[in-house]
């Protein structure tokens, strides 16, 4: 690349935050006045230590004993975990919040909680927070402590049901609202939680919230932050959904996973965070894992739709012009992260309803020896075939739904996959997914599998986890209701003490329309040469999920390559690549939005309809879309000058 090009490059794009690099600035912005600084409250310590219900216990530990925490807060729930939570409910009314909390994470450290003064925020209640308070009411009890125990009700809407169908006609993307509705729950927000520790509580469970709001929640308890503060509230959701995950910030699933040090000790998040929204995410001392700008702009992508409207209850955030600045000299890395602006919230709640759609079931089959491929296909089409016959003769419809997949052959990565020079990979595993919608055909089908053990091909050496287990398929529906229409309760120590009425005063339903096309007008004289890179020489990736619709979060590993990434990785050419995993609803439907984070040099695209229906729902072996950042790591960026050479 010639002087004059580079040149033309480096002025084309603005590179206001070198990563890595920042500026300091005091903590009043009065100092260079004569008046005298109001003193500013302590920073507020949060460490979060679940990502998931099924998280690692040794995160409570290290959090409780090396993190000097305020707050220690318990994310368990997700669309699928509140599915299952609502069928355990439905065999036990005791039952339906995630006992983990109780048994793992409360039990053995309740003492040592108490003794520190450290205040305890989750979500465990899921379908049931009345009895996931007694629980750990009990846990107090047996442990000799007296405790403050708040439980925060009114997210679960099926008592309403009725009046509900009637008022709702259709949800999200226009879908009619379904027959045979298992779970109705309310995304609550963080005022609840805010007036529960006001109120004096040692410990809150919630049911269905929004996940940052177990970290809001605290902040605005301990700054008293204003309903219509909304850049401070943005910032205190920010930092809630970057440690919601736990280690994911920290060097979990991270694109460059061989530089992180020490998983089976990685540490969890804590966010430090001032009254100014500004906040810094660390991690205890002598963990493993890694705190960088990558690690954290990849869970900043993670899961979110249009970066400028990332709608929540208690505010809408726009992160497309948040910062992340490495901290130098911290102990395993620390980065300060600024920059969330906010917006009124709408006067509605997003609420997520699961309805029963029939029954599945999943086999696991590991096949070996030559023509592994061949021989699995032919042993799944043959029981499919075996079981079509059965159905006939018992008067059975066919199945509604199959997803055969060949795990070994590629075939996931469709026309991507890399062609074999010989008869192909000598071991694969058969992924033959079913949905019926009577039970007892997936009985039968679930019968069937071991035969081919010694029917049909050789080489099949089990079933994955024994005879496939017939389960319900509970498929998400989403919609909007009305706030004020929600009744919510807070009960301490299992007396109701307080009717929480949400504030519709800073509310707005005006429209925000920021799903603008993004121009390529700008990048038309961006300089070009002869190079070829995958986009992980160039990028950082992170996907998830949402309902039936996938996100791929794109970050530059250094802001000169941006403007190439934003060249390439167009909408049409995402929505391209992952053609095969796109399903068509209707005619030149749009499948594919692309968003832009300047602030990280980063982009985001939602790819809808992606998931096979997404969550209990979908037959694929990737139901999360887990794997397609890292499938979109072989994109080739062509026609491109020597980038490396330039930032070196």
């Amino acid at each position: 690349m010639s002087c004059a090009a580079l040149l033309r490059l480096q002025t084309a794009i603005a590179v206001p935050r070198l990563l890595g690099a920042g500026s300091s600035s005091s903590s009043c912005g009065r100092r260079w006045r004569s008046e005298p600084c109001t003193p500013q409250p302590s920073p507020v310590r949060i460490g979060c230590a679940s990502g998931f219900w099924g998280d690692t216990a040794a995160s409570v530990p290290q959090l409780l004993y090396g993190g000097k925490l305020d707050f220690l807060v318990f994310d368990y729930l997700s669309e699928i975990t509140m599915s299952l939570l609502a069928t355990a409910k439905a065999r036990s009314p005791d039952l339906g919040y995630t006992p983990d909390f109780v048994l793992t994470a409360m039990a053995p450290y309740i003492k040592d909680i108490h003794r520190k003064g450290v205040r305890v925020v989750s979500n465990a209640g899921g379908m049931n927070p009345l009895a996931c308070a007694a629980a750990v009411q009990q846990v107090a009890k047996k442990a000799g402590i007296d405790l403050k125990i708040a439980a925060v009700t009114g997210d679960d809407l099926m008592g309403e049901l009725n009046s509900i169908k009637e008022s709702v006609s259709k949800g999200e993307n226009g879908k009619l609202f379904p027959e045979n509705i298992q779970s109705m729950n309310v995304y609550l927000g963080a005022r609840p939680i805010s007036r529960a520790l006001d109120l004096g509580a040692d410990v809150v469970v919630t049911g269905r919230c929004v996940d940052s709001s177990l970290v809001l929640g605290p902040l605005i308890h301990s700054f008293g932050w204003n309903r219509d503060e909304f850049s401070l509230l943005a910032s205190g959701s920010l930092a809630g959904h970057l440690i919601e995950c736990g280690a994911q910030c920290t060097g979990g699933i991270f694109t460059d996973w061989h530089s992180v040090p020490d998983w089976h000790n990685i540490g969890f998040p804590i966010v430090e965070c001032s009254s100014d929204g500004s906040f810094i995410v660390s991690k205890p001392r002598n963990t493993g894992g890694l705190l960088s700008f990558g690690t954290v702009a990849e869970q900043l992508v993670y899961e979110i739709g249009n970066p400028k409207e990332y709608l929540l209850p208690d505010v809408i955030c726009d992160f497309s012009q948040v910062s992340l600045t490495e901290i130098p000299g911290s102990e395993g890395g620390a980065v300060k992260a600024q920059g969330a602006k906010g917006l009124p919230p709408s006067t509605f709640y997003k609420v997520n309803a699961a309805y029963l759609d029939g029954f599945r079931a999943t086999a696991c089959c590991p096949v070996g020896g030559p023509k592994a491929i061949e021989k699995g296909r032919r042993t799944a089409e043959s029981i499919l075939e075996r079981t079509r016959i059965m159905f006939d003769q018992l008067g059975y419809e066919d199945y509604s739904e199959i997803n055969l997949q060949i795990l070994g052959s590629e075939e996931t990565y469709g026309p991507h996959a890399r062609k074999k020079k010989d008869d192909g990979p000598r071991e694969v595993v058969i992924w033959l997914a079913v949905l019926h919608k009577q039970k007892k055909a997936v009985e039968i089908f679930s019968r069937e599998i071991a035969p081919a053990g010694t029917g049909m091909a050789p080489g099949l050496t089990g079933i994955v986890g024994g005879r496939p287990k017939v389960s319900p398929v509970l498929k998400p529906f989403f919609f909007l209701y009305p706030k004020q229409n929600v009744k919510i309760d807070i009960f301490m120590n299992g007396q109701h003490v307080e009717i929480f009425e949400e504030d519709l005063s800073f509310t707005s339903d005006a429209a925000i329309s920021h799903d603008e096309t993004p121009s390529q007008e700008e990048l038309k004289d961006l300089p070009s040469g002869p190079h070829v890179y995958r986009l992980e020489d160039l990028a950082y990736t992170r996907s998830g999920d949402k309902g039936n619709s996938a996100n791929i979060g794109v970050v530059a590993r250094h802001p000169l390559y941006y403007p190439y990434l934003k060249k390439a990785l167009t909408a049409q050419a995402i929505e391209g690549y992952f053609q095969h995993i796109l399903e068509t609803k209707q005619p030149e439907e749009r499948l594919v939005t692309r968003y832009e984070l300047p602030g990280i040099y980063g982009l985001n695209f939602v790819l809808k309809n992606a998931l096979g229906g997404g969550g209990t729902a979908s037959l694929r072996s990737d139901p999360q879309g887990k794997a397609f950042g890292q499938m979109l790591l072989d994109f080739q960026i062509k026609n491109v000058p020597d980038l490396k050479s330039l930032v070196e």
